[in-house]
């Protein structure tokens, strides 16, 4: 063996030994090092979507709350990460309203914050739990935060998990020097601007309970594009054993309008986070009604599959969010 080689396979014994990880590209992490360096030619990051060329594998598994988790490295070594540059209202503690811009300091406006606290913790542990994502640093943070916590980006399923929080209205964005920060108080200020998610907390309202109550309920022409758009009806309950008969669990969009509407990239989105998304070419006709399958099947002009493995909606109760392709709230309705 030349002598390369073999300094080569001692730095990878020493590195094994030492509990560092590998991360995609060939870069080297050490969870308690400095931020990892990108190898050559990596490139830059995008903002708020791309897997970054120096991020780091690991397995989510556990979920705290809504904005911390347990991850697991390749070689078992276990921590606890915070998610960079947002903050989810607590689950475990009392809610602060002067934390989130024009929320009251009143028992409703914490009651509605609790609320959203338990969602945004839903929508983690739906979206991340068991998962494989990417962590990433930030150059402008410390490795480590309150509580000896790893500060990161987690990137799942082709997006940053962070950002979608924000886009969400699941969390605010914390003041802080991290540098995607300009993208988030966008993010921010367009979750605002729609009463998206906790936003709607600033009229003072409470929050869904499962019962149906609803928050600040949006009105059905919220746009102009969506006009006459509505939620018709939420069938949770699929008939006998809801895993068995997904197809039975669906939700029925009507245009009440006087004019078709293109719905291609408008979403569905229920109270645990799962979303559907209406595909190219999908539009509804004045008067007419599209129901959304929770299981698999044949797209056809009445009938659409979200190609979910599992029942999805909630038969205690249920909240179902439709929005245009722009995120802006054109409707919603609960069981």
């Amino acid at each position: 063996m030349d002598r390369p080689a073999v300094v080569a396979l001692v730095c990878c014994l020493l590195l094994l030994l030492a509990g560092c990880t590998v991360a995609p590209g060939g870069s080297v992490v050490d969870p308690d090092a400095g931020t990892a360096t990108a190898p050559p030619g990596s490139g830059g990051t995008a903002v708020t979507a791309s897997v970054p060329a120096d991020g780091v594998e690991v397995t989510v598994v556990e979920v705290v709350d809504g904005d911390t988790v347990r991850i697991a490295y390749a070689n078992g070594t276990t921590d606890t990460a915070r998610l960079l540059g947002v903050d989810t209202p607590e689950v475990f503690g009392d809610n602060t309203p002067g934390e989130f811009e024009g929320v009251p300091d009143t028992e409703a406006g914490r009651a509605c914050l609790d609320e959203y606290g338990e969602r945004a913790s839903a929508y983690a542990e739906n979206r991340l739990a068991g998962e494989e994502v990417v962590i990433a640093f930030d150059a402008n943070e410390p490795r480590r935060g309150y509580f000896d916590r790893l500060l990161v980006y987690v990137h799942h399923d082709g997006g940053s998990f962070n950002y979608a929080l924000v886009d969400r209205g699941l969390a605010r964005v914390y003041d802080s020097s991290f540098e995607r920060g300009d993208a988030f108080y966008a993010a921010e200020e367009r979750a605002m601007a729609a009463g998206r998610g906790l936003w709607s907390c600033r009229d003072g309202t409470p929050a869904p309970a499962g019962d149906g109550e609803t928050v600040a309920p949006p009105s059905a022409t919220a746009t102009a594009t969506g006009e006459g758009v509505v939620i018709a009806r939420i069938h949770a309950d699929a008939d006998g054993d809801d895993a068995a008969n997904l197809n039975d669990e669906y939700v029925v969009v009507r245009n009440r309008g006087d004019d078709a509407v293109a719905l291609a990239g408008w979403t569905l989105t229920d109270a645990a986070g799962f979303e559907f998304v209406f595909p190219d070419g999908t539009t509804l006709a004045a008067g007419e009604t599209l129901t959304v399958h929770v299981g698999s099947g044949d797209d056809t002009a009445t009938d659409l599959y979200w190609g979910r493995s599992r029942p999805t909606l909630n038969n205690g109760g249920e909240t179902v969010t439709l929005r245009d392709a722009g995120g802006t709230v054109v409707a919603e309705r609960s069981t």
